[in-house]
């Protein structure tokens, strides 16, 4: 069984492989080691289809005609690869050969179907954005070949309007030579020929600058979730996955279709344990960015977040940040809640996982991620932050749901959470605070004041 595309007349392949350790990326094992050079293929593979989810619905502001798309996989079954990247996007295996057999099979099937212009792409290069892809087609409207020259001597992208077998015999795959001989070929068979800019192929340890450099400009925002279905379409309308913005939904285990919207949305899907803490390592462990945000499901960042972000850790001395924290609800004593929360960040330096924190992929592995614990595990990040250097507060709020204090009572909240404080700061056992926590979150406990009163009055 495949899962198929509706193929239309700009039609999109991506060769990709399934990132099992020891089987991806082989020249790169001796410097990343085989999980590491496995989860480079991951993140490579996710950036590129980041690039291309936006030409599936033009907008506005991308108003070229829509191109549909697929992923022909080496490696894995068909049940991994609809697990790792889920069930919107069309998946099919690469059939036996050498790269050239594979590459034909994949315009002729293409062309049979009905596309008049087929671009295929791998995903060994992450520079390739939505822009160039564009102009691929483009040039494809005027030309019988668009090529992508790589700066190994190979192609990172190759443009057909017809299955052209010559064009994939007697080369020379693996080797510097391979642009050449498609050229020479290509002129030989009077074809006329487009040259894209040479971008770099990520396959030996001389290339990974080059990934690096990419990295860099990427914040990866990893939201923990477990049956989230309810919270996340707003969320993740609010964020759309692009050259430098990853987005990754960390589940533990979710029973209602938490994961399946993640995917629906483009983010990339991590399964984890369940605890907060350990799917937060876990999303950030797979993230590509050189930056971590951390965002609760109920939580919405402001705009032009990534600026804010960037800036404050520019600051001189500054290792972890967050935002000023608005409460999304009218219930009496929230507003006051806000204020202890301001007071405490920035006298105290002691933000909370609501307030979305972020800092530096290197510094948070360097604190050693989130310890596992059942709970504050937010706070002993932060305090062991600031043993590194500042922690500062971004000039912006987020707008976090009231949902925990309208389901007790803002006072009720507000005591309980400051009596887990006070026992944590007293030593006691972080699984007794668990458990106390648990406990005096349940329906069992006595109603809010305010709506004791509210109900006096009506």
């Amino acid at each position: 069984m495949e899962f198929l595309a509706v193929i239309l007349a700009n039609h999109l392949i991506l060769f990709s492989r399934y990132p099992q350790p020891g089987t991806t990326k082989t020249r790169l094992i001796p410097h990343l080691g085989e999980t590491g050079s496995a989860q480079l293929q991951r993140q490579m593979t996710a950036q590129v289809l980041r690039q291309i989810r936006p030409l599936l619905s033009p907008t506005a502001e991308n108003s070229t005609r829509p191109i549909s798309a697929e992923i022909w996989f080496a490696g894995g079954e068909l049940s991994q690869m609809a697990d790792w990247l889920g069930t919107s996007w069309a998946l099919h295996p690469q059939p036996s050969g050498d790269l050239g057999d594979r590459l034909l099979s994949a315009v002729e099937r293409a062309i049979a179907a009905g596309a008049e212009r087929v671009v295929v792409i791998g995903a060994d290069c992450p520079s390739v954005d939505s822009v160039i892809l564009q102009q691929a087609f483009t040039a494809l409207q005027s030309h019988d070949l668009v090529l992508g020259p790589a700066t190994d001597g190979g192609y990172y992208l190759i443009g057909l309007r017809q299955p052209l077998a010559d064009l994939f015999s007697g080369i020379d795959w693996g080797t510097e030579r391979v642009f050449a001989q498609t050229r020479a070929i290509a002129q030989a068979l009077h074809l006329s020929v487009a040259t894209l800019d040479p971008l770099t192929d990520i396959d030996t340890a001389a290339d990974l600058p080059v990934w690096e450099a990419l990295r860099k400009q990427v914040i990866s925002v990893i939201i923990p979730t477990l049956n989230e279905a309810a919270e996340l379409p707003s969320l993740l309308e609010t964020l759309s996955p692009s050259g430098t913005l990853e987005v990754i939904v960390a589940d533990g285990g979710s029973q209602d279709d938490t994961r399946a919207i993640a995917q629906q949305y483009g983010a990339t899907v991590v399964h984890s344990a369940p605890g907060r803490a350990r799917q937060m390592n876990a999303g950030a462990a797979a993230a590509m960015g050189k930056t971590l945000l951390f965002l609760h499901a109920d939580t919405r960042l402001p705009q032009k977040f990534p600026h804010l972000v960037q800036q404050t850790l520019a600051q001189p001395g500054v290792v972890l940040g967050a935002f000023d924290l608005l409460i999304d609800g009218t219930l009496p004593g929230l507003r006051w809640v806000e204020r202890g929360v301001r007071w405490r960040s920035r006298w105290f330096s002691l933000p909370y996982g609501d307030q979305a924190l972020f800092l530096r992929t290197d510094t948070f592995w360097q604190l050693g991620g989130f310890p596992e614990v059942p709970i504050l595990e937010d706070l002993k990040l932060v305090r062991k932050a600031q043993t590194l250097g500042k922690v500062a507060i971004a000039p912006a709020v987020v707008s976090t749901s009231a949902r925990r204090w309208e389901a007790l009572g803002v006072w009720q909240t507000t005591l309980i959470n400051q009596s887990v404080l006070i026992a944590a700061g007293l030593g006691v056992p972080l699984e007794r605070i668990t458990q106390f926590y648990r406990r005096s979150r349940s329906k069992n406990l006595p109603p809010d004041p305010f709506k004791i009163r509210k109900k006096n009055r009506d």
